[in-house]
């Protein structure tokens, strides 16, 4: 089973998060990453707000569809997924304040921990190279 986009709610998932910290941050990723995509918000499966999509298809065979720009308040942090993966982005990180990282997904604990400006840069980097990689025709619908 993929993640897909739903009609579920966005703002409703958003109250439901109980650290009233991560629902202000929550807000203000929101309002960031729909000026970096000019998307609204759309919740992808039951835990991950995306920003536009793109199609993808492997070798394999293997093809689906997944949110361009996304994040999900987990109960201690904000997973930031970079679909593109995180190796791309080494100077970056090493100044964008306290955060771990995975291949593709960073984790912080608060955005005011962070550098918004850094953060920007590394969103609006993740969001052209995906669109450039995919272009109009691996947008999906």
């Amino acid at each position: 089973m993929s993640t897909a986009p739903t009609d579920a709610s966005v703002d409703a998932f958003i109250e439901q998060v109980i650290d009233p910290q991560q629902r202000e941050d929550s807000r203000r990723l929101i309002a960031l990453m729909s000026r970096v995509s000019g998307h609204p918000p759309v919740r992808w499966g039951p835990s991950i707000i995306g920003f536009d999509s793109y199609h993808y298809r492997y070798e394999s065979g293997r093809e689906g569809h997944m949110c361009t720009l996304g994040f999900s308040p987990r109960s201690k942090e904000l997973a930031i997924y970079f679909v593109n993966g995180l190796s791309l982005y080494a100077h970056e990180l090493a100044n964008l304040g306290p955060h771990r990282a995975a291949k593709s997904c960073l984790y912080v604990r608060r955005l005011d921990g962070v550098d918004l400006d850094v953060l920007t840069r590394m969103l609006e980097h993740a969001y052209a190279d995906i669109s450039a990689r995919h272009g109009e025709m691996g947008r999906a619908q």
